[in-house]
């Protein structure tokens, strides 16, 4: 594609677009899925990070998920009000909070392990294409993420 100014460029060809509305379009795959396992895309993503590894501070969470903790603390407390996890100040260094899983939030990596088979399917796309295309988001991630570093 041949860079014009931004006056004489169709939505579509917007590379911010195409990404914004396909996450649009993930969430309208998402939402069914999650409702029935009472989460919101979000609060899946932290448990995901948990299912991972266990016992986590918020501030690594957040860093693993692109989140503030002023932005992640609210997620967190509506995940432990549901009985997901618990928080608890870390022995070390109370500064910390630790996220724990609590056996309905084991439990809970059951009831949701058909979710990413059901999103590839949507997707379309085969195992090798999905991996180049997530592949090719990380490597744009990391390059709008090194650019917006160096304006600030």
């Amino acid at each position: 594609m041949k860079m014009t100014g931004a006056s004489s460029l169709t939505l579509d060809q917007l590379l911010c677009f195409s990404i914004y509305s396909t996450g649009h379009a993930f969430n309208r795959i998402y939402k069914p899925l999650f409702d029935r396992i009472g989460l919101t895309y979000p609060q899946y993503l932290v448990m995901v990070v948990l299912w991972q590894e266990d016992g986590q501070t918020v501030r690594s969470i957040g860093k693993k998920l692109f989140l503030e903790s002023n932005t992640l603390t609210p997620l967190i407390k509506r995940l432990e009000s549901a009985g997901f996890v618990s928080r608890n100040r870390d022995r070390e260094d109370e500064r910390q909070v630790r996220v724990v899983l609590t056996q309905k939030g084991r439990k809970l990596q059951q009831d949701a392990q058909d979710v990413p088979r059901c999103v590839f399917e949507a997707c379309g796309l085969d195992l090798d294409e999905v991996a180049d295309l997530n592949h090719k988001l990380v490597k744009l991630r990391t390059s709008l993420e090194n650019a917006a570093d160096r304006t600030v």
